[in-house]
């Protein structure tokens, strides 16, 4: 069109034409606009319909990105609580340790028996007690004919006695 008119321009000719020329030329433009017009028109609707399964596409992208951020977040925060609790539980333990070693301390220095020293305590009154029960269940035959050869001498010591009152 531009070529056109530039020929034109450069024949030299007279205004009538050059306005005639003018005039084709801003109805071609009219007409491609409206042509243009009437296609956006047709194809509006199919490439509404294809930015928004793009935009679609691109939210699903993006938040599964997000919710893999946010996953790796919250592993992260979990490893980290974690190890502090950990360490928070060795701290404890620690502290636990120093303050029961401190009231044995004490407690011995009152004179409290320990835990230690009152188990074996009761495991020798124990073992004393089996001996003890050994001892008097089971008399022995040496315990047996003292007991018996005793029982006559103590009636022959019963019958010198009064024999010897009379005597006095």
């Amino acid at each position: 069109m531009v070529k056109k008119l530039q020929k034109m321009s450069a024949d030299n000719k007279s205004g009538p034409q050059l306005s005639g020329a003018v005039k084709e030329s801003a109805q071609q433009i009219w007409l491609a606009g409206l042509g243009a017009f009437s296609k956006a028109q047709e194809e509006g609707g199919k490439v509404f319909e294809t930015l928004v399964k793009e935009g679609l596409s691109i939210q699903r992208k993006t938040q599964a990105v997000a919710e893999e951020k946010i996953s790796s977040a919250t592993n992260k925060m979990a490893t980290m609580a974690t190890d502090i609790t950990s360490k928070a539980g060795h701290q404890w333990d620690k502290l636990e340790n120093i303050f029961e070693e401190r009231v044995a301390k004490a407690l011995n220095k009152l004179g409290v028996p320990s835990a230690k020293d009152v188990d074996a305590l009761i495991a020798r009154i124990d073992e004393l007690n089996r001996s003890v029960q050994k001892m008097s269940a089971k008399p022995t035959a040496a315990a047996k004919a003292p007991r018996a050869a005793a029982k006559p001498a103590a009636k022959k010591a019963a019958a010198k006695r009064p024999a010897a009152r009379k005597s006095a």
